[in-house]
């Protein structure tokens, strides 16, 4: 896979490999700044694309290619 970089994850488009509910299918709408511009991005928000509900993960969590695939599959 492909390194992941924060500053670059924003719209990116993610599938769950194992969906919670009917949402499979999700898009990074936010990166969240910490307090401190200093500091390095930690999370990201991603939004669902039937439900449109959002959850705010770490954006590592994004590696794990058990839990995430990049693009929509």
């Amino acid at each position: 896979m492909n390194p992941l970089h924060p500053k670059k994850l924003l719209l990116s488009k993610w599938t769950a490999t194992q969906p919670v509910g009917k949402d499979r299918h999700f898009l990074v709408v936010e990166q969240v700044v910490p307090d401190d511009p200093a500091r390095p991005v930690e999370a990201v928000e991603l939004e669902a694309l039937m439900s449109r509900q959002r959850r705010t993960i770490a954006w590592r969590e994004l590696r794990d290619v058990a839990h995430w695939r990049q693009g929509w599959l």
